[in-house]
């Protein structure tokens, strides 16, 4: 098949081309780099010409509410319409595990939005809803920072591994369209504050963590497992000490 990944040279988007590839199917990685804009349209008529899917897995560059819907429903009626000027059998994008349960978070209502377009569109679509990466665990603790330590959520937040997540893409495109969500998450459910106390022991960070249930997860407090897949999800097989094995060696403080 050919296969249109949007947003592949980034994290995800890479590592489906490279899967894809190896599976013998013809892989356009596509971004702005590659001269397709998917604000503009540019070059979307042609790279979508012959292709039988579309891989959405872009993020948005900035972060403002307002800014990220725009972009968010923008690139996706853009490449909903010259996917259906081209005949485009499958439309898969990757959103977020929960974004309808945290309307207080202006990102994730835009995850929202956008999966709205998608199922208002004319393509089938598959909508791989993930929980958080690991990769983005440091990130996020940081975010917590308050003087000597870090104050964090105690909600529960199933962390996953980009590659595992990449490997789930990777399988949906090569099928058929769901027509609805498919949902993916780590192994284990913990409070993000017991995640950083897991990351600080791996990395020998110092820092006290301090357990908060009102401190906000980028502009939302978590009252629970808002952010943890339901019955019927994948789960990846990389758990935290398999993922630190592999990616906090040399960062220990």
């Amino acid at each position: 098949m050919k296969i249109v990944v949007i947003g592949g040279s980034g994290r995800v988007g890479s590592n489906v081309v490279r899967r894809l590839s190896a599976g013998g199917h013809d892989v356009v990685a596509a971004s702005p780099a590659t001269g397709v804009d998917t604000i503009t349209g540019e070059g979307l008529a042609n790279v979508t010409a012959g292709a039988d899917v579309v891989v959405d897995v872009a993020n948005a560059p900035v972060w403002d509410d307002d800014a990220v819907l725009d972009f968010f429903t923008t690139s996706t009626r853009n490449q909903l319409a010259a996917e259906r000027d081209a005949g485009v059998g499958h439309h898969l994008a990757v959103s977020i595990v929960g974004c309808d349960r945290l309307p207080g978070s202006g990102y994730l209502r835009a995850k929202v939005a956008q999966e709205a377009e998608i199922a208002a569109g004319y393509v089938p679509y598959t909508i791989l809803r993930a929980t958080q990466f690991f990769e983005f665990l440091p990130q996020i603790v940081e975010a917590g920072a308050e003087g000597e330590g870090v104050r964090l959520s105690t909600g529960l937040m199933q962390f996953v591994a980009a590659d595992d997540v990449a490997a789930t893409v990777a399988d949906l495109a090569t099928g058929a369209p769901a027509g609805g969500r498919v949902e993916l998450g780590g192994p284990e459910a913990l409070g993000i504050d017991a995640w950083a106390r897991r990351l600080f022991a791996a990395t020998g960070d110092p820092r006290t963590v301090f357990g908060d249930p009102h401190a906000r997860y980028y502009g939302t407090e978590l009252h629970g497992g808002e952010l943890t897949t339901g019955d019927g999800a994948r789960i990846g097989r990389t758990d935290f000490d398999m993922w630190a094995a592999l990616h906090l060696q040399g960062a220990e403080r």
